[in-house]
């Protein structure tokens, strides 16, 4: 393929054969900026760059591969393996375990997902017997990494006041006994979490000259995708690799700057000039996805944002049809709306279910859009669903594996102890957890020495945990010498989870066997095509970096796909739906703080807009079933932002169906402003709400969140409101003329 270059716009042929020095593309939606990225690493090879001393970066596995198969079509499958190219976490846990020794880890230490690392946080917190409503997992391990990422150390963290302060009045005082017990967690488990990738790779490079020197003569030539997601550690990295050589290229687009909440930070982008004062600039701004309505009405949606790098995006392509907004009177005549137009789409233009794609700003918004979907026999899938890898059956065979490679790994020892079934039960685990603790040793070290270790356990269960020890040194010797799969495949029988699985006759017992087949068939997979050494250490490594986005199955059957606009990133269809574009939902009402928040959500609904190859359709309804009662809703000031000469409005409240709903003028506040009117439900009323028979101390019963005690209850008339302590679901605030509660006592 010697005429690669044929294949590419002005613009883009520039950016491809500028070989030395720094240079910034600014690629707009639908640009073809990989096909500039994977040309431009085709042709410094073609010109001689050795592909040893080229780096790609990119924020998925699935974008690797892509980038990876077209540069094979131009330049062959040897030069294209041995370009160093993957995730920012792929590649440097690939640089770490060649350096483990420099940083005191072993080169097989474990890497922990997002739920490892909860597993372990939720652990510290029950270990602690702290109270988990003020401290929730989620948010402390949000809050770690945030330390963590500001390089916020525990004896820092003892010595800033203002961080102190923020968690005292958070009633979280004993966030430092958390973080300073996750962080020797980790290093006792020989294990990194995926903020220790980057973190630890910072460290290395600023700690040893030596080895930042090695690795900056060996990649002269760097190559970043999606440039404006990169956060702090990520572009500090970055400036110290590229610091000798400068021939740094970034690819990117401001106007997608949607990940501010993992970290990212669109300075990173819009910095670059200063950064590197001799730079070139490249702007890719013709759209090759999207009809001109499409196009049209996201430039002048973007051109609200004061922040951002000047371009005008155009295309050739045809004016198309014009973009649908249309306003619905609940989210479920919404979700109708989408159904029946989807279904309609399919029968007029001959589109399958998988050129359909429906946005939200929430999961929560997928409720109704299902149910809608589901009437009329419309499959589809919900993408960001459980991943294959977070199953629990697969969960449990990969913590065999990860203590066959790692013994340091108590997390998942403790997974796999008593699975199967052998007899060893909580308090045994328990008592091995504390001396383990007490010894400053793992798990698996007490019970190698089980014998000779003064122990509260009894001989019958000490001859099990001799028995386990005996099992897992058994798998320990066979994978010295077997392959991936090989040894996977024992360890499923050996230790009879096979039998387990393979004996539950339940559908939910077929589906986790199918699923442990699924996990041997991918094993087997690798070890036949891993250009790398095939043992169970470099699987482990492989299906750890592995992305939500990498979890899809590109063949997957014919199925509309359900997601956040977040997840839709990078995606494309030729009919979108977005719904729920309202004040506060979208955009969020934590973003109307502050400009820079307002400006990402706006760069949200232009990543949304993107989408969209042929047909969009955005929506929004006027009342909207949220926290147990309906909510008076108003459209976002996002819809007034776009150019008319391409929106079509259907401002006549949409239904397909007789509505449940009469609608009443009321005037009672909620938030900063007043309601327009209020949805009353016909026959669905509670107890005549003006003269309620409830009180505060009434134990009640919601036929969602089960049973509580009312403790306060305000307002008047159709505004009365109790506020309920639910045993299962902590405190709510209902509206009694919706609530439909049940009295339990009187």
């Amino acid at each position: 393929m010697n005429d690669y270059l044929n294949h590419l716009n002005p613009e883009q042929k520039l950016a491809v054969e500028q070989i030395d020095g720094p240079m910034i593309v600014i690629a707009g939606a639908g640009s073809g900026k990989t096909r500039v990225l994977t040309y431009r690493i085709a042709h410094l090879i073609k010109n001689g760059v050795n592909p040893f001393n080229i780096l790609s970066l990119t924020f998925t596995n699935k974008a690797s591969r892509e980038m990876r198969d077209r540069i094979q079509k131009i330049i062959g499958d040897n030069d294209a393996k041995n370009i160093w190219m993957g995730t920012f976490h792929s590649v440097f846990s690939k640089i770490l375990r060649i350096e483990s020794h420099y940083i005191n880890y072993p080169k097989n230490y474990t890497i922990y997902d997002t739920e490892d690392s909860k597993s372990l946080t939720r652990s510290i917190i029950k270990e602690l017997n702290l109270n988990k409503d003020f401290y929730k997992v989620n948010i402390i391990r949000s809050r770690i990494s945030t330390m963590k990422n500001n390089f916020i150390s525990p004896d820092e963290y003892v010595n800033n006041p203002e961080i102190v302060l923020q968690d005292k009045i958070a009633k979280r005082t004993k966030f430092i006994d958390i973080y300073k017990s996750y962080i020797n967690r980790c290093i006792k488990y020989s294990a990194m979490d995926f903020d220790d990738l980057l973190i630890n790779t910072y460290k290395l490079l600023n700690s040893f000259p030596e080895i930042l020197l090695k690795y900056q003569r060996k990649f002269e030539y760097i190559l970043i995708d999606e440039y404006q997601d990169t956060n702090h550690i990520q572009y500090l990295i970055i400036k110290k690799l590229a610091a000798l050589n400068e021939n740094i290229c970034v690819v990117g687009d401001d106007a997608q700057s949607i990940y501010a909440f993992r970290g990212a930070n669109i300075q990173n982008i819009l910095n670059f000039q200063s950064d590197y004062p001799d730079f070139k600039s490249f702007k890719l701004e013709q759209n090759y996805r999207s009809t001109k309505s499409i196009v049209e009405t996201a430039n002048h949606l973007i051109s609200f944002n004061k922040k951002q790098l000047q371009k005008k995006v155009w295309t050739n392509n045809s004016i198309g049809s014009s973009v649908v907004i249309h306003k619905c009177s609940s989210d479920n005549e919404e979700a109708k709306l989408v159904a029946n137009t989807i279904f309609d789409l399919k029968i007029r233009d001959d589109f399958f279910n998988n050129d359909f794609c429906v946005l939200y700003r929430t999961n929560a918004q997928s409720r109704a859009i299902e149910e809608a979907l589901r009437k009329k026999n419309i499959n589809y899938k919900i993408y960001g669903g459980i991943s294959f890898y977070q199953r629990k059956e697969i969960k449990d065979i990969l913590a065999y594996f990860r203590v066959i490679v790692n013994q340091n790994d108590d997390e998942s020892l403790k997974r796999i102890i008593n699975y199967p079934s052998r007899g060893i039960g909580l308090t045994t685990l328990n008592r091995l957890s504390l001396k383990a603790i007490e010894n400053n040793r793992s798990i698996w070290s007490i019970i190698k020495n089980i014998e000779n270790i003064d122990i509260n356990i009894n001989k019958g269960t000490k001859n099990k945990l001799i028995e386990f020890y005996e099992l897992i040194q058994k798998f320990i010797l066979m994978s010295q010498k077997c392959d991936a799969y090989t040894l996977a495949n024992d360890i499923i029988h050996s230790s009879k989870i096979y039998t387990e699985l393979h004996n539950d006759k339940t559908p939910e017992g077929v589906s986790r066997f199918e699923n442990i087949q699924e996990l041997l068939n991918g094993v087997k997979t690798f070890a036949e095509q891993s250009e790398d050494e095939v043992s169970l250490g470099n699987y482990l490594q492989e299906i750890a970096l592995i992305t939500d986005m990498d979890n899809e199955n590109d063949n997957e059957a014919d199925k509309i796909t359900l997601m956040t606009i977040h997840a839709a990133k990078g995606l494309e269809f030729p009919n979108v739906f977005v719904v729920g574009i309202e004040e506060n939902l979208f955009p969020s009402m934590l973003s109307l703080e502050s400009e820079q928040d307002l400006e990402e959500e706006r760069r949200l609904f232009y990543v949304a807009i993107t989408r969209a190859m042929k047909n969009l359709f955005l929506s929004y309804s006027t009342f909207r079933f949220r926290w147990g009662q309906y909510i008076d809703c108003s459209e976002s000031r996002f819809l007034n932002e776009l150019d008319d000469k391409y929106v079509v409005r259907n401002e006549q409240e949409v239904h397909f169906s007789k509505p449940k709903f009469s609608f009443k003028k009321k005037s009672f506040p909620t938030t900063n402003r007043s309601l327009k009117s209020v949805k009353k439900i016909e026959n669905h009323e509670a107890e005549n709400y003006v003269g309620h028979k409830f009180s505060i101390g009434d134990r009640i019963e919601h036929q969602n969140f089960g049973k509580g005690s009312i403790s306060n209850i305000e307002g008047f008339g159709s505004s009365t409101k109790a506020c309920v302590n639910f045993d299962n679901f902590g405190e709510k605030t209902l509206l009694l003329k919706f609530a439909k509660l049940k009295l339990l006592n009187n």
